[in-house]
C-alpha cells in the first residue's frame, strides 16, 4: 500500500521557536543502508485511502496558505518529465496523479544517485526511527520530568509502555496541556519526528501504540483519555493544531502532509472503529495545510520567492544568465495560531533574526 513505505532525514534538539513551540533541530547526519528491494518500491501519490475521497480533499493538501496558490516543486529533480515540473512551478493534481505518474517517492525508495544528489544540494539525509525516538523522548522527559514515559530504548529499538500514560495533578501538566503543547519539526522532510507510520530504515509499518512521533504521542493520549466521538474529535483537532513543521522541497512536503492525514485515518479507525467522513478529513487537512508549510529556512520566505543575500549564498554566472538572480519581492511565510485565531508571519516569532 502506498502509505506504508515513506522515509527521511536528519534532525533534532529541543529549542524554542516563538508561540511557545518546542522544535526539533538538525544536529547530525545518519546514513543507513538500503536494500535493492527498497530501491524498487514506487509510491503513487496520492494514497488510495485519500484518493477515494476525491479531488477536493487532495487539493487542500496541495494548498500554500501564504500565497493562496499551490505549493511549488522547489527542486528540478523531475525536470526531465517536462517544463511544467521545473522548480518554480506549482504542483498540480493532474501532473502527479495520472496512471503513469509514479515518480514522487520517499527518500528510502530513491536511487543512491538521487539520494546523493539531494544530500549534496540540500543536505538531505534521513534519520532512523530509533534516533527520532531517542530525541523525542528527551522532549517528553523534560515535559513530564521523568524518563521512559512512552517507551524505553533498547539499543536501536524500543519497548513500548502499554500502560495508560500517567499525568499528575501539577498545574499545567494535565493530559489536555500535553495535547496543547506546541511541537515543531524544522526542515521536516517527510515528517518522521511528527508521525511514524513506518520504520525509516526497513519500511515496515509500526503498530499504532508503538509509534514514536510527537503527534503520534499526542494522539495516543487523546485515545486514552476521551470517552465519546465529540470529545475525541475535538482533542484530535487540537493535537493537529499544536503540531507544526516546515520543508523546502515540494515533493517532501506533500509526503509529510499525506503522512499526517493518513495518521488521522489510522487513529479514527482504531478509536472509533469507522472510516472518517469527508467533512472530518477536510477539517484535518486544512489544519495540516496551515501547520506543515513550505518555507526556505534561511529567509523565512516561500522558496525561490526572493534572491538569497550574499551573506548566505554567492550568485553564480549560471544563475545570472538563467535569470535566477533576478530580484524578487520577499514573500514571508504565514502560519496560524489556532488558539488566538491569528495569522502571523513566521519570521516575527524568531527572536534575534535579521529581519526584526
Amino acid at each position: 500500500m502506498a502509505g506504508k513505505n515513506r522515509h527521511l532525514k536528519l534532525r533534532e534538539k529541543p529549542a524554542s521557536y516563538g508561540l511557545g513551540i518546542n522544535a526539533t533541530r538538525s544536529v547530525f547526519p545518519i546514513f543507513d543502508s538500503i536494500s535493492p528491494e527498497q530501491n524498487n518500491i514506487q509510491l503513487e501519490i496520492f494514497d488510495d485511502n485519500l484518493f477515494i475521497y476525491g479531488n477536493s480533499l487532495l487539493a487542500i493538501l496541495l494548498k500554500d496558505r501564504t500565497t493562496g496558490k499551490n505549493i511549488i516543486w522547489a527542486t528540478d529533480d523531475y525536470l526531465t518529465l517536462g517544463s511544467i515540473y521545473s522548480k518554480e512551478n506549482e504542483i498540480q493534481l493532474d501532473n502527479i496523479n495520472s496512471d503513469n505518474q509514479k515518480f514522487i517517492k520517499p527518500r528510502i525508495t530513491k536511487s543512491y544517485e538521487k539520494q546523493n544528489n539531494r544530500t549534496r544540494e540540500k543536505a538531505e539525509v534521513f534519520t532512523p526511527s530509533w534516533v527520532c525516538n531517542l530525541q523525542n523522548n528527551l522532549i517528553d522527559e523534560a515535559w513530564f520530568d521523568r524518563k521512559d514515559v512512552f517507551n524505553k530504548t533498547e539499543g536501536k529499538t524500543w519497548v513500548t509502555n502499554n500502560e495508560k500514560i500517567i499525568f499528575t495533578n501539577e498545574k499545567n501538566k494535565s493530559w489536555q496541556d500535553y495535547v496543547d503543547a506546541r511541537r515543531m519539526e524544522i526542515t521536516c522532510g517527510e515528517a518522521p519526528y511528527l508521525v511514524s507510520r513506518y520504520d525509516t530504515v526497513t519500511g515496515e509499518s509500526i503498530s499504532l501504540n508503538s509509534r514514536i512521533g510527537l503527534l503520534d504521542r499526542k494522539l495516543r493520549v487523546v485515545n486514552e483519555n476521551t470517552n465519546n466521538e465529540e470529545e475525541w474529535y475535538q482533542w484530535t483537532q487540537r493535537a493537529f493544531q499544536s503540531t507544526y513543521g516546515f520543508e523546502f522541497q515540494g515533493d517532501n512536503l506533500l509526503l509529510a502532509r499525506e503522512n499526517l492525514l493518513l495518521t488521522f485515518i489510522d487513529n479514527i479507525r482504531y478509536k472509533l472503529g469507522r472510516e472518517p467522513n469527508l467533512v472530518e478529513l477536510k477539517r484535518i487537512a486544512t489544519i495540516i495545510s496551515w501547520n506543515i508549510w513550505q518555507m526556505d529556512g534561511l529567509t523565512f520566505t516561500i522558496p525561490l520567492s526572493e534572491e538569497i543575500d550574499d551573506d548566505y549564498m554567492q550568485i553564480t554566472l549560471d544563475d545570472y544568465l538563467s535569470g535566477d538572480a533576478k530580484k524578487r519581492e520577499p514573500n514571508f511565510c504565514k502560519i496560524k495560531d489556532w488558539r488566538s485565531g491569528k495569522i502571523v508571519e513566521y519570521r516575527s516569532l524568531i527572536e534575534g533574526n535579521r529581519y526584526v
